[in-house]
């Protein structure tokens, strides 16, 4: 060890604080730097001391070479673990600037100075700053929308700037990675609605009527539905948890310290794959959805594969723009997922518990105002005769 190296390490042992009871001359000896800094070790030291209950004891401060608030509402708690220890502090000699600071801590504990509590709010005023709180997020998230497409109309205009590469790579990850999943959950749900609606018309002898059935109700309502909460606990988490991590780990500020915008960047290539994505998985799950309420109709109401696949146009004929309808709104729960799924996603404060809580958040609103929307477009195309 060099001897500047041995010089520092002695200083740096010298300016810990610490303190001895000298139980012969019943003296408290303080010494060292009872700082912020210093004073870190006297935690442990606290904890093992037996104190003494004798009342005569002198308080020996000399040794102490710098002090702060810290350091003195320390040693007043320390002072004061020993009977008598106010008044002890009050004979002490000590020198004036230690004198004002320990004077300015007993003045604040005889004070009882305590922390803030937190006003309570009866049911009315809990409503109230739930509703101010929901505005405030709202306006973000218009801004958030606002600023996408901000940015979506300047790369319409400037193509060279899209980056194909992700849009593909998300598509494969919303999209082709998606198909099992939504397939099977379609194909189950066409069974449930041909098994329980057929049973029904079997009773009136009406077995033919569960293709219109199934088919009105896949390509209507259950596969651009089923196709975006499946989407939406999916793909919508994972655009929340990739941009959240990233919040986290300081790459978003890099990117904008490297002339790169995030919305850009991050944003805009997920929103694209998305909107190309979910139309097709919701004609996939129209597919399976209706070739699984043909397997019940096979085996349960004796309607063959056949006479369901003949009747099928005729069935569809009912409502001719059922399938349209099932693929409008596709593109709008698309939109709805990927803005909510990345918005919640800079919302993330920095803790990897925020990424958690905001990749709930995101799930949950997405799912929320997906079916706010399906009931929202049931009416519209009711009273347009859709």
């Amino acid at each position: 060890m060099t001897r500047s190296a041995a010089k520092s390490k002695a200083a740096k042992k010298a300016a810990q604080a610490g303190f001895v009871l000298d139980q012969q001359k019943n003296r408290l000896i303080c010494e060292g730097d009872w700082t912020i800094d210093g004073v870190a070790s006297l935690e442990k030291l606290l904890r093992r001391v037996h104190w003494p209950s004798t009342q005569r004891w002198v308080l020996d401060a000399r040794g102490i070479s710098r002090m702060d608030t810290v350091g003195a509402w320390l040693l007043y708690r320390i002072v004061m673990k020993i009977p008598g220890g106010e008044s002890l502090l009050q004979q002490s000699e000590l020198p004036s600037w230690q004198r004002s600071l320990l004077d300015l801590v007993i003045e604040n504990a005889s004070q009882g100075m305590k922390p803030p509590v937190e006003q309570k709010l009866n049911a009315f005023g809990r409503l109230g700053l739930s509703t101010v709180r929901m505005a405030d997020e709202m306006l973000d998230m218009l801004r958030f929308i606002g600023e996408t497409s901000f940015h979506l109309g300047i790369l319409m205009l400037k193509p060279w700037r899209i980056r194909f590469r992700q849009i593909f790579r998300t598509i494969q990850m919303a999209g082709v990675n998606a198909l099992l999943i939504v397939g099977l959950i379609s194909f189950l749900m066409g069974v449930v609605i041909a098994y329980q609606g057929g049973m029904t018309l079997e009773r009136f002898g009406a077995n033919f009527l569960v293709v219109e059935l199934v088919s009105l109700t896949m390509l209507r309502e259950m596969s651009p539905l089923l196709a975006a909460i499946i989407v939406a606990g999916r793909t919508g988490s994972a655009y929340t948890a990739e941009i959240g991590t990233m919040q986290v780990t300081d790459e978003i500020d890099a990117l904008r310290m490297l002339g790169i915008t995030p919305i850009e960047m991050l944003v805009i290539p997920k929103v694209t794959a998305l909107l190309i994505a979910l139309p097709l998985l919701t004609v996939y799950a129209d597919i399976t959805g209706i070739f699984g309420g043909m397997v019940v109709a096979r085996w349960q109401l004796d309607v063959g594969f056949y006479d369901f696949i003949s009747r099928l146009p005729q069935a569809v004929s009912i409502s001719p723009k059922s399938f349209w309808v099932g693929l409008i709104k596709a593109p709008v729960f698309a939109m709805i997922i990927a803005i909510i799924g990345c918005y919640r996603g800079f919302k993330v404060d920095g803790s990897s518990e925020s990424v958690g809580r905001e990749t709930t958040a995101s799930v949950v609103a997405s799912i929320f105002f997906v079916i706010l929307i399906d009931a929202v477009f049931s009416i519209l195309f009711t009273r347009i005769d859709w």
